[in-house]
């Protein structure tokens, strides 16, 4: 099926042109000049930002003009990722498309549905000319995947809104009012280069076939993070058997479930056989522990060309140790609003080159004093083993307001299309809303979209008979825009 006959035929039509241009997180230049492009050829006022934001106004339409201000809001960058035996450049190639059961996918790669579905339906509003709406602005921002660098340097003043409209959430028929706030950890252990001694025969551990997903709202399905999965092998095999390790490298972005990993070895020759029992005791009791949620997991130890140096045994052991001990997974559950995840931690990277180790996790959290804690802990882990380690790029989240009229409005258009009401809840995920309220305080927030699964991973899909629902939803939403 071709994207471009899918209906309604404006939102995929916007669609298939993103998945034409290269926008991986901080290499969105050319996204960037297609959306200022579009807004000047529609004859709209087009504001590009120091940063690259961009900005498109549309006027009310006729009779509409006492209505509030809406701003619909997206990102403009995508998640890169691949699986490994794919061939793709998200710098320059486009994303291949497909359609199986109902859903769209990529082809080995992340789809870009998140957060590219929402600016399809920003663009489709302010290219339609039949729509009847109030002032209608598209904010589109830059670098949302790799720190929300496009909200944080928004700057107040740009935007004349009085509501706006996040399309970066991922279940149709849900209204999110609140979202978790982040926090990155780094950890750099330091190494020195040892030769290898005689006797020791080369050898490559892989972990493939984890599913990975959206470190926030994925987190809670009890995937495998593969940088766990490493050094939870690694361990017994260097403690008991003297094994060396070469290099590591596990995940490739903090907000994903890390998928893969990666550690070449020298085995002592006589203990190879020892290392294979092993890896093989482990990989079966993580087939046991993880059959409902990882059914392709697979783990190998293959024979490679002997490394001629090593991380120096001290190191090597104390980075296992403290991955090992480093909290993942959920912390705490929310006693606010029963079934979302509170506090969080991925364990998103580990990765050796050039006498350095770099360990980078991604915590969440709805309460602000929980995520210090969990920072405290993971920073007392790996300093405790020799680490340095940083704390930055923390942004708040986005406190619930049940009593918001865009709430209100929406819940209602919502019932009367459809019969029931949608669901009200927060997530525990990154939206930009809680950093774009910061400058804009007077915004009344809301965040929707259609049905996306896993996201940040080559899995991510779009249901999609969910978009068509949920544009539908949009166009009536702007009709019954609450009144200033």
């Amino acid at each position: 099926m071709n994207i471009k006959d899918l209906k309604p035929e404006r939102v995929w039509n916007h669609f298939y042109s993103l998945t034409q241009i290269p926008r991986p997180s901080k290499k969105e230049e050319k996204a960037v000049l297609f959306l200022e492009k579009f807004g000047k050829e529609l004859g709209l006022e087009t504001i590009k930002d120091e940063l690259g934001n961009i900005i498109i106004r549309k006027p009310a339409s006729k009779g509409m003009e006492n209505r509030k201000g809406i701003i619909f809001q997206a990102h403009i960058d995508m998640v890169p990722q691949k699986n490994s035996d794919k061939v793709h450049d998200f710098e320059k190639d486009p994303i291949i498309t497909r359609v199986v059961d109902g859903w769209m996918y990529a082809t080995g790669t992340t789809l870009g549905a998140d957060n590219g579905l929402g600016i399809a339906v920003a663009m489709a509003v302010l290219e339609d000319k039949n729509m009847v709406h109030g002032p209608v602005e598209a904010l589109f921002t830059i670098d949302e995947e790799a720190g929300m660098n496009g909200a944080r340097g928004l700057k107040g003043g740009l935007l004349k809104g009085d509501i706006l409209i996040n399309l970066d959430s991922e279940d149709e028929g849900e209204l999110y009012v609140g979202c978790a706030g982040g926090l990155d950890a780094t950890a750099i252990f330091k190494y020195k280069e040892e030769s290898t001694p005689a006797g020791m025969e080369g050898y490559k551990l892989n972990i493939t076939g984890l599913k990975g997903g959206h470190s926030g709202m994925d987190i809670i399905l009890g995937r495998g993070n593969a940088n766990k999965a490493l050094v939870r092998i690694l361990l017994p095999l260097m403690k008991d058997l003297g094994v060396r390790l070469s290099s590591i490298e596990g995940g490739s972005l903090r907000n994903a479930i890390p998928r893969e990993g990666f550690a070449t070895l020298a085995i002592p020759a006589a203990k190879v056989k020892d290392a294979q029992v092993i890896v093989e005791r482990h990989f079966a009791e993580m087939v046991n522990e993880l059959a409902a949620h990882e059914p392709n997991l697979n783990i190998v130890l293959e024979k490679c060309e002997t490394p001629s140096v090593l991380i120096d045994q001290t190191t090597a052991l104390n980075l296992v140790k403290s991955v090992y001990a480093c909290p993942n997974g959920v912390e705490r559950m929310s006693d606010a609003m029963p079934g979302l995840v509170e506090t969080s931690n991925n364990l998103a990277i580990v990765k050796s080159a050039n006498g350095k180790i770099e360990i980078n996790c991604l915590l969440r959290s709805s309460v602000d004093s929980a995520k210090d804690v969990l920072g405290a802990a993971i920073t007392s882990a790996f300093e405790l083993a020799g680490a340095e380690v940083k704390l930055a790029g923390g942004y708040p989240g986005w406190k619930p307001d049940v009593n918001s009229d865009i709430l209100k409005t929406m819940k209602v258009v919502y019932k009367n299309l459809y019969g029931i009401e949608p669901e009200v809840k927060a997530i525990h995920a990154g939206l930009e809303c809680g950093i774009l309220g910061g400058n804009y305080p007077n915004w009344d927030m809301i965040s929707c979209g259609p049905t996306i699964r896993s996201p940040h991973s080559p899995d991510e899909r779009v249901e999609i008979a969910t978009v068509e629902k949920w544009w539908n939803y949009v166009v009536e939403v702007l009709k019954n825009a609450p009144v200033k």
